[in-house]
């Protein structure tokens, strides 16, 4: 695959294909027909062949090319391949999109410090399992750390210790570099209520005040988070804007870990 795509991936060698898919041609034809020079046309010629794409024929003095469909049919089949994978993961494309409109929304807005303090969000779930299960996934740290971060994240730190006053960390890395962020719990009413902060520390600094509440619905459960964000500097301004779209990811994660365990 890897050389078929190098061979086709030259507008030249494109046109001599779309001339042989028609018909086999000779070199001098070819030439003429593409306006190339013929030890141009050749050299593209050979390195068509060494990809399996066209045969040469020597005819006595003449040099005949045909196009072979085998291969091209395999490199079909393949773009089909990444063209249906694409389409299957057009909602992480999305969410690309969205985050990038999100940026763009809060640039003119990010131009000093403290800039979005007061900002708030909320996020309402439908959970299918019992509260005190819910309470398990958000303090116990192995269960924490099963759905906390999307790929391609991968958690380092976790932790919320269901106490006043208990530690609150979140940290993980990408290809990027590393993120961590810490704070305590102020409020742990097992399996009811639960708040906490966590402090991004750093130039791109701001401070998230969560409050969840685990209300008991005969369907489940039902979540519902608060997130006020306080203390944001200017180079804040991706972290902020991604909050709605990343909590989103992150609660469906949860949401398709709860569904699996059943």
């Amino acid at each position: 695959m890897d050389g078929i795509a190098a061979a086709l991936g030259d507008a030249a060698r494109w046109r001599i294909v779309e001339l042989l898919a028609e018909r086999p041609r000779s070199v001098g034809e070819l030439a003429e027909l593409t306006g190339l020079r013929q030890p141009q046309t050749t050299k593209h010629l050979q390195t068509l062949a060494r990809a399996g794409l066209v045969t040469v024929f020597p005819l006595g003095q003449r040099r005949v090319y045909a196009l072979e469909a085998e291969p091209l049919a395999a490199f079909a089949g393949r773009l089909r391949e990444l063209a249906e994978a694409t389409a299957g993961h057009a909602g992480e494309r999305d969410v690309v999109a969205r985050y990038r409109a999100a940026i763009e929304a809060d640039s003119a807005a990010a131009g000093r410090d403290r800039w979005a303090d007061g900002r708030e969000f909320a996020f309402d779930r439908l959970l299918p399992v019992s509260r005190e299960t819910l309470w398990r996934y958000w303090t116990d740290p192995d269960l924490l750390a099963s759905w906390w971060v999307p790929a391609p994240l991968t958690l380092t730190d976790c932790g919320i210790e269901p106490r006043p006053g208990g530690r609150a960390v979140i940290a993980y890395r990408d290809a990027d570099g590393e993120y961590r962020s810490e704070g305590k719990v102020h409020v742990a009413d097992e399996p009811r209520h639960l708040a906490f902060d966590l402090a991004v520390p750093g130039p791109a600094s701001f401070t998230g005040h969560y409050d969840l509440t685990f209300t008991e619905v005969p369907e489940g459960t039902r979540l519902r988070l608060g997130l006020r964000i306080t203390a944001t500097t200017t180079e804040a301004l991706s972290a902020i804007a991604g909050i709605e779209t990343g909590w989103g990811q992150v609660l469906d994660n949860l949401t398709a870990v709860l569904i699996e365990k059943g």
